[in-house]
C-alpha cells in the first residue's frame, strides 16, 4: 500500500500538485503581518497536505490531541468565518471544479477525491491538522 501511495503522490505532484507550493508563498506573505499569523499556519497546513495528499487525512486538532488551544475555540471559529468570507469559498469552489474536471475521466478519480478533500479543508482550515491515515 505504501508503494501505491508513493506512486499516486508522485503523479499528483508532477501533474499539478506542484502548484500547491503557492500555499507556502501565501503563508509566508501572511506571516509577515501580525493579523495574518493564524491564517499563515493554515496555509502551511493546506500546503503540506496539498503537496503529498495520498495516505493522509485531515482531522480536528482538539479531537486528535485532546487539548484545546486558540485555534480550536471561539477565536478559531471566528477566524474560520473570516477565512470563509474572504477566500475560503472561492478556493473550495476552485477545488470542486478541478474535482469535476478530473472525475470526467476514470483515471482522474483519485485526483478528484483529493481535490474534494482539499475543498473541505479550504472551507474552514483553522483548528485542523493533517495526520497519516494509519494514525487517524
Amino acid at each position: 500500500m505504501d508503494l501505491i501511495r508513493f506512486v499516486l503522490n508522485l503523479l499528483w505532484f508532477v501533474f499539478g500538485g506542484f502548484i500547491s507550493l503557492f500555499w507556502f508563498l501565501c503563508g509566508l506573505f501572511l506571516a509577515i503581518t501580525i493579523v495574518g499569523l493564524p491564517f499563515a499556519r493554515s496555509c502551511f497546513v493546506i500546503g503540506a497536505f496539498a503537496i503529498w495528499p495520498f495516505g493522509r487525512v485531515v482531522v480536528d486538532r482538539q479531537v486528535h490531541t485532546g487539548e484545546a488551544d486558540l485555534g480550536t475555540g471561539s477565536l478559531g471559529f471566528l477566524g474560520n468565518v473570516l477565512w470563509f468570507l474572504v477566500c475560503g469559498w472561492w478556493l473550495a469552489l476552485a477545488h470542486v471544479g478541478a474535482a469535476i474536471a478530473n472525475a470526467v475521466t476514470i483515471i482522474g478519480l483519485p485526483w478528484a477525491w483529493q481535490h474534494l478533500k482539499l475543498a473541505l479543508l479550504t472551507l474552514a482550515p483553522i483548528g485542523k491538522m493533517v495526520v497519516d491515515a494509519d494514525e487517524a
